[in-house]
């Protein structure tokens, strides 16, 4: 399991309700229900990946998140999470203000474009960096917003989020107190819990 998952089961009550927004193949949401009895709901476009939803028995909605959560109303979950989907908004500060709508809290992941690796890489080559982590080039990646761990925490701070818990990896893990002591420039991941 994904190192964000596992800090995001550690942030998540037993039998709430959880609303997983852009949910994958559901590989989170499963693990909510199997190991802390959530009542949860995913939210995915990709047809293959809605589909493996499906077959893990999940109850997930076809649905475009750009197009707004108008469909659930005001704290209708106790948590929603979101990995790794922000940066694919073409809204992100709207979607992130319907999380906190739609849910009590609001439990968020984002790569950190700020790592040093891709600063390297852009002075270095010149070019936007491809990973094994992001493994796209820049004309079709899904990432379409590139934040850092200070732009996110600098958005919470215009629009009186409350960041409740941050936790921070670095690259496969290695050297994790530098990501903790400079998250801007060593962490490759950040997750963040959020609420009004």
């Amino acid at each position: 399991m994904r190192f964000e998952f596992s800090v995001i089961q550690d942030w998540i009550q037993p039998q709430s309700r959880v609303l997983d927004l852009g949910c994958g193949d559901g590989t989170l949401l499963a693990a909510l229900q199997k190991n802390k009895g959530v009542r949860g709901l995913g939210i995915e476009i990709e047809p293959a990946h809605f589909d493996a939803c499906i077959l893990r028995g999940l109850s997930v909605i076809n649905q475009n998140l750009d197009k707004g959560l108008d469909n659930f109303t005001d704290q209708s979950f106790d948590t929603v999470v979101m990995t790794l989907t922000l940066q694919a908004m073409r809204h992100p500060d709207e979607v992130l203000e319907e999380t906190l709508r739609v849910g009590k809290e609001s439990i968020v992941a984002f790569p950190n474009f700020g790592h040093w690796r891709c600063r390297l890489h852009l002075i270095t080559k010149g070019r936007m960096p491809v990973s094994k982590f992001m493994p796209y080039s820049w004309y079709n990646t899904p990432n379409i917003h590139f934040c850092t761990v200070r732009d996110f925490e600098d958005l919470c701070a215009e629009r009186s989020i409350r960041i409740l818990n941050k936790e921070v990896t670095s690259a496969e893990g290695r050297l994790p107190w530098l990501a903790r002591l400079w998250p801007n420039l060593f962490a490759s991941v950040a997750i963040y819990h959020l609420s009004r």
